[in-house]
């Protein structure tokens, strides 16, 4: 029986949702009785554990090319990352390693050292690195497939990585070392967080056999606000964005077609290119910008809102946004792309065709002026979304206990 399990993921803080989800997971798991510790990469802002002193030296990408050279190294797998990663084997002796975001600033070196040992090695994937070396599967803000299954130079020839051939060249050479069949061999089980990405992985030529589909959980934290909070109450006359401010969300869409629409938007969240969508919108009487809000700021404005829209242009993998809407007992308006679809089904929300922004009216149009049963959202979602049903797929399905 596992009874050790040894998380890796890049940062040790709540950067963002590669960050949290191994938090997250690492707290699920010591609540129910395992031994649960973490390797990651030095950086100011980490949160103490029990072999800090062993994380691997940090890289950056910026900075120059001596910079660039010391990232290069450690995405190939070389330097100290090796050796400090042994000494936490060594000492912790998991039984599963389960790694998170590791590309570039840890490197795969980190399965592949515990595969030769003969650990079971877990691979949840927060993005599409391993079968686009920009990761995201966008190529002038629209999905782009071109290294899926096969060559990796479109990463190159491009300059897919910020418009620079440096830096595109490092992910290229990521790519060439850490390709499928290593990967694959020194992996038991992906575990994806939607079907979508299952099917992707599937497309780009990985082994359906080692791939495992498991939704991410809500924050115990969160998920206990909402729990504590009346979905069914009166709903105010408004419908909210919540998240990141960047192109490939479709917030342009969204702002454009709501400065048309007769309902008030609330728009929460910060990023590129708020200053310019707040300059631009400025006198339109119907949208509010409310900037970066806490946790309980995010429940309060979706637990009052008619409806959550989500309209994103890339391939969403399991969006949190989509989540703490249902869970606060909110339909969405979600686009058809990526996995927000598996989702949403007619009882909790409504899909539209994505860069249309004539569908995208007609959805928010619809969703405003229908009666939702906001308690049988929020039900059914805090019950698919708990961590109690994620630990027991987790535990029983992925880690083998």
């Amino acid at each position: 029986m596992a009874s050790r399990i040894l998380l890796v993921n890049k940062f040790y803080y709540p950067r963002g949702g590669d960050c949290i989800v191994t938090l997250n997971t690492e707290a699920m798991l010591r609540d129910c009785g395992l031994e649960a510790d973490v390797f990651a990469m030095e950086y100011p802002e980490n949160l103490n554990a029990r072999y800090k002193s062993l994380f691997a030296s940090e890289v950056s990408f910026g900075g120059g090319m001596g910079n660039l050279l010391r990232a290069l190294k450690r995405t190939m797998g070389l330097g100290d990352v090796k050796e400090r990663f042994e000494a936490v084997l060594d000492e912790f002796k998991p039984d599963v390693v389960h790694l998170h975001n590791i590309h570039s600033y840890l490197s795969p070196v980190v399965g592949e050292l515990a595969h030769k040992r003969g650990i079971r090695v877990v691979w949840t994937l927060h993005d599409y690195k391993l079968l686009c070396p920009r990761y995201d599967c966008l190529r002038d803000d629209k999905p782009c497939e071109k290294c899926f299954g096969g060559s990796k130079v479109h990463v190159l020839t491009n300059k897919c990585m910020k418009g620079s051939l440096p830096a595109s060249g490092v992910a290229w050479l990521e790519a060439l070392k850490w390709n499928r069949a290593t990967l694959e061999r020194n992996t038991d089980v992906f575990v994806c967080p939607s079907e979508f990405m299952a099917s992707k992985m599937r497309q780009g030529g990985f082994d359906p056999g080692k791939i495992k589909v498991l939704n991410n959980f809500l924050d115990p934290v969160k998920l206990k606000i909402y729990q504590n909070t009346e979905s069914n109450a009166q709903r105010q006359d408004y419908y909210c964005y919540v998240g990141r401010l960047s192109q490939e969300k479709g917030v342009t869409d969204m702002l454009e077609a709501a400065s048309r629409l007769p309902y008030q938007l609330k728009v929460a969240g910060g990023g590129p290119l708020e200053a310019e969508l707040r300059e631009k919108y400025a006198r339109c009487p119907n949208i509010e910008f409310l900037g970066m809000l806490d946790a309980q700021g995010v429940v309060n404005v979706l637990t009052a809102a008619k409806l959550s829209v989500i309209p994103s242009q890339w391939y969403e993998n399991n969006p949190l946004s989509v989540v703490e809407s249902l869970c606060a007992g909110t339909p969405v308006a979600g686009s058809q792309i990526g996995g927000i679809p598996e989702l949403i089904d007619s009882s909790n929300g409504v899909t539209f065709q994505p860069f249309n922004q004539k569908a995208l009216s007609t959805a928010i149009t619809m969703s405003m002026t229908r009666d939702w049963n906001h308690a049988r959202i929020a039900r059914q979602a805090l019950d698919r979304f708990s961590a109690s049903n994620h630990l027991k797929t987790l535990l029983h399905d992925i880690y083998n206990v």
